[in-house]
């Protein structure tokens, strides 16, 4: 299965819409990048894509990725270094084990969902909504190209 055939249209709807709430009472943003073969070590590549997305580039710091390699079976969550100045060392630890069970039974929706929204809560936490917040970037999955050129060197 390739990764943008990972998804049914409701199904990406649905995790999209779960974005959408997650950030509607924060500044923070939350990206989904999919793809077949993650290649590197998950990390490296989530913070490749992480730069490539230019989540770096939020007012406070508060963008948070969700990365899925679908063939390779990885994920990772990586926040930027506002958010991670204000949760726990483990907090996206425990995200990742929820999102996990679900992942294991094949349920990637449900455990995407739940993760985004778990995610939103940190975020709102810390990062209320202000009457003058804009959405920096965009809720739409964004699904990766499989081909041998991926590298986490820039």
């Amino acid at each position: 299965m390739s990764a943008e055939g990972t998804f049914t249209e409701e199904e990406r709807l649905r995790i999209e819409e779960s974005i959408a709430l997650a950030e509607k009472n924060t500044s923070g943003e939350i990206r989904l990048f999919v793809e077949d073969e993650c290649g590197d070590n998950v990390l490296d590549r989530a913070a490749f894509i992480f730069k490539e997305l230019k989540m770096h580039m939020t007012k406070d710091r508060n963008g948070v990725l969700f990365y899925l390699a679908i063939t390779s079976r990885q994920f990772a969550i990586l926040g930027d270094s506002g958010i991670n100045s204000k949760v726990s060392t483990d907090f996206w630890y425990e995200i990742k084990m929820a999102m996990q069970n679900h992942f294991t039974t094949g349920d990637f929706v449900k455990g995407l969902t739940n993760g985004v929204l778990m995610s939103g809560e940190a975020l709102r936490t810390h990062f209320p909504y202000l009457k003058d917040d804009k959405n920096e970037l965009s809720n739409e999955i964004v699904f990766g190209k499989n081909d041998s050129s991926k590298s986490s060197k820039s």
